[in-house]
């Protein structure tokens, strides 16, 4: 088994979807209700198979800190404008292969959006390391 890592990004539909492009906030009650029990059902199947680790929906707002010497922390939005608006939730799964893990992703993938249309989202797969050997380019310090 090996564990991956699952993020679910804010945007990212195809563009044959437009109507999936538009911000959770501007969803109706029940848009948001039905996405979040989507999420839920496919914790619990993977739950059932044995499958599921974690997983959590993020808030939009957010701030990056690193460390830069003695005294206060610099905090800023990210070093990028649209950082804060790229990862909406992640879920953590312990599979078989990468291909298992690349069919939960396309599962969590087809979640509804707005008028049920499944949102066809990209979901980025990443593999947890087994230990820090395995890390090409690792950077510390700076």
């Amino acid at each position: 088994m090996a564990k991956y890592l699952l993020l679910k990004h804010y945007t990212g539909g195809p563009e044959r979807q437009p109507q999936c492009d538009v911000p959770m906030d501007q969803w109706t009650q029940q848009e948001v209700t039905d996405h979040i029990n989507f999420m839920g059902h496919v914790a619990e199947v993977l739950t059932e198979r044995g499958e599921f680790v974690d997983g959590q929906g993020l808030s939009p707002e957010g701030t990056f800190v690193r460390f830069d010497g003695e005294g206060k922390p610099p905090v800023t939005d990210g070093p990028f404008a649209e950082t804060k608006d790229l990862i909406a939730g992640w879920m953590t799964i312990d599979v078989d292969s990468v291909e298992r893990a690349h069919e939960v992703a396309a599962f969590l993938s087809s979640a509804p959006g707005p008028g049920g249309v499944p949102l066809e989202e990209w979901i980025e797969v990443r593999a947890f390391m087994d230990a820090p050997h395995e890390v090409d380019n690792f950077c510390v310090g700076g």
